[in-house]
């Protein structure tokens, strides 16, 4: 009995997985113009972001602050400060040094402050999930974005690359906070962006 259990447990994960695998998509445009750059501006773009089971972030994060104010006075103010400060923090620092770090080989760096840059990349996200652990049972985080790379003078649009289930988890199971999780998934996002880049240049 104990062994069909783990049976049944284990296919269940396994299928999850599956069915939340990463999927990477060029949806136009080509990567021909990164052959000659060394820097290339990066922004982030959070309109119209979708959250948990929220289409709209503001009702989700008024639900979260609720929430918290109940549990203990003023906690959902700093929740809500926390929320939208890690995209500062922690997402974007953490998306652009994997980035960088897997652009290396061929010279190329994404910089918020390279204003002068021939090319801009925007990395708009359209939905998060948060996620959860609590010990006994976990779901890891995971962004969808569209990212969107345009002449930086005339806004011309160069190449559009959609990314779904962008997953953010920690290996040994320490991602109990949910700003760790999401910051997961962007330093993913800037790998797997990365190589994308590399594979589709030829």
């Amino acid at each position: 009995m104990k062994k069909n259990v783990l049976l049944v447990l284990i296919v269940g994960l396994f299928t999850g997985l599956c069915a939340n695998a990463q999927k990477m998509v060029l949806k136009s445009g080509s990567f021909e113009f990164i052959k000659d750059q060394k820097t290339i501006l990066v922004q982030y773009d959070y309109s119209n972001l979708g959250v948990g089971k929220y289409d709209k972030e503001e009702d989700y994060v008024a639900k979260k602050v609720e929430d918290y104010n109940k549990d203990e006075a003023g906690k959902g103010e700093k929740w809500k400060t926390d929320w939208y400060n890690d995209r500062s923090k922690r997402y974007e620092p953490k998306y652009e040094l994997l980035f960088n770090e897997n652009m290396a080989g061929r010279g190329l760096k994404c910089d918020k402050a390279a204003s002068d840059a021939k090319f801009t990349m925007t990395v708009h996200t359209t939905f998060i999930e948060p996620g959860f652990n609590v010990g006994v049972t976990r779901k890891p985080a995971y962004i969808n974005t569209e990212m969107i790379f345009k002449e930086t003078a005339s806004g011309k649009e160069v190449a559009v690359v959609t990314v779904q289930n962008c997953p953010g988890r920690d290996a040994m199971g320490f991602d109990y906070d949910t700003g760790y999780r999401i910051e997961e998934a962007y330093a993913k996002l800037g790998k797997s962006m990365a190589s994308f880049i590399n594979k589709n240049v030829k």
